[in-house]
C-alpha cells in the first residue's frame, strides 16, 4: 500500500482531485446559500449580490468540470502505469480489479461526467437566457453531482490505499478471455450486426430529430459498442485473437489509440443523449445547435476507427482473425 500511495503519479492525481474538491465543497456551500436567498422577481441589493455569487459560483464549478474531465484519463494512465509494480498486473485491468471499490470508482467517474456535461448545458441556457430561469435547477443538478462527487473522491482514497504490492493480482486475459460466452447470448456474427444497426439508428434517429428514439438508440449502441471492442474490434489492435481487453489499447505498444477510440465513444455518446435530453426537456431551436453533429462526427469517427484496423488486417493477412 505505501508503495502505491508514494507513486508520483498517484500523488499528483489523489492532490488534484482533493484541490479540486475543496474549490466544488465552496461552490456547494455558495450553492446552498443561493438556493436558500433567490428570488429573481426582487429588486434588492440581496438579490444582486446573490446574483454576481452565482455568476462567480458557476464560473468556478465550469473550471473545476474541465479540469476534471482531463483527469479521467490521467487516471486510467495512472492506473496503468501501476501494472508495473502489482505483480500479476498486465496493464490497468488487473489494477482496477485489484480491490472491490476499482470498479465502482470508473464507473461513477463516468456517470459524473455525464452529468456534470449536462450542468455545462444547462449554464449555458440559462446565462443566454435574460431572467436566468434554469438558475434553482442546475444549481439543485450541482448539488446532486456534488454529493457524487463526495462518493468519489471517498473511493478514490478507499481504492489507492487498499491495492496491494505483496500479492498478485488477475491479469486483463484472465479478466476478460477466460470465456468465449458473450453476453446477452450473443455470437460475434449478432454482435456486429447489432453495431453497425445501431449506429445507423442512431443517425437516423438524430438527423431526423427523433429524440426519444435518439436517447433510446445511443445508450443501446454504447452498450454493444463496449462489447464489440472488447471481443471483436478489440483483437484486430492486438492483432491476436485471444487478447480481449479494453485497457492494453491504451499502452504504447498500441500507440495509445484507446485513448482515441475509447474517447470518441465517450464524446459522441455524451453530445448526443445531451441534444437528446434537452430536445425533449426544453425544446430548443435545433437550427441552431451544433452539438448532435459534434456527436455523429465522434461517433462516425469512433466506428471509422474500429472498422479501419480489421480492415487493415485483411489487406495485411488476407484472412479474418
Amino acid at each position: 500500500m505505501s508503495d502505491i500511495l508514494l507513486d508520483n503519479s498517484v500523488i499528483v492525481y489523489l492532490l488534484s482531485e482533493v484541490l479540486l474538491y475543496m474549490l466544488l465543497l465552496v461552490a456547494f456551500v455558495a450553492t446552498l446559500h443561493v438556493l436558500k436567498r433567490w428570488d429573481f422577481d426582487k429588486f434588492t441589493q440581496e438579490q444582486f449580490t446573490l446574483e454576481s455569487r452565482a455568476y462567480l459560483v458557476m464560473s468556478i464549478i465550469f473550471f473545476v468540470i474541465l479540469l476534471k474531465v482531463l483527469l479521467l484519463p490521467y487516471f486510467i494512465y495512472t492506473i496503468d502505469g501501476l501494472s508495473d509494480i502489482v505483480p500479476g498486473a498486465m496493464c490497468a485491468a488487473g489494477i482496477i480489479t485489484a480491490n472491490g471499490y476499482g470498479e465502482p470508482l470508473l464507473n461513477l467517474k463516468i456517470v459524473i461526467l455525464f452529468m456534470s456535461g449536462f450542468w455545462i448545458r444547462l449554464n449555458g441556457l440559462d446565462l443566454s437566457a435574460k431572467e436566468y430561469p434554469y438558475t434553482e435547477i442546475k444549481s439543485w443538478l450541482f448539488v446532486a453531482i456534488f454529493l457524487l462527487l463526495s462518493a468519489e473522491i471517498t473511493l478514490d482514497i478507499l481504492y489507492f490505499s487498499h491495492i496491494e504490492t505483496s500479492k498478485p493480482v488477475t491479469c486483463c486475459s484472465m479478466i476478460f478471455g477466460g470465456s468465449d460466452i458473450l453476453p446477452f447470448g450473443l455470437d460475434i456474427d449478432m454482435l456486429l450486426m447489432l453495431f453497425y444497426l445501431l449506429y445507423a439508428l442512431v443517425l437516423l434517429t438524430t438527423i431526423s430529430e427523433v429524440a426519444i428514439g435518439q436517447l433510446l438508440s445511443t445508450l443501446l449502441f454504447f452498450l454493444i459498442a463496449y462489447y464489440s471492442v472488447v471481443y471483436f474490434f478489440g483483437t484486430y489492435i492486438y492483432e491476436l485473437p485471444t487478447h480481449k481487453c479494453p485497457f492494453c489499447m491504451m499502452q504504447e505498444p498500441y500507440y495509445y489509440v484507446g485513448y482515441l477510440i475509447w474517447g470518441s465513444l465517450l464524446m459522441g455518446t455524451y453530445m448526443s443523449i445531451d441534444y437528446a435530453i434537452v430536445k425533449l426537456l426544453f425544446d430548443k431551436n435545433s437550427s441552431i445547435d451544433r452539438t448532435k453533429w459534434y456527436a455523429l462526427a465522434f461517433l462516425t469517427l469512433f466506428v471509422l476507427v474500429c472498422s479501419t484496423f480489421v480492415a487493415l488486417y485483411y489487406i495485411k493477412n488476407g484472412v479474418l482473425l
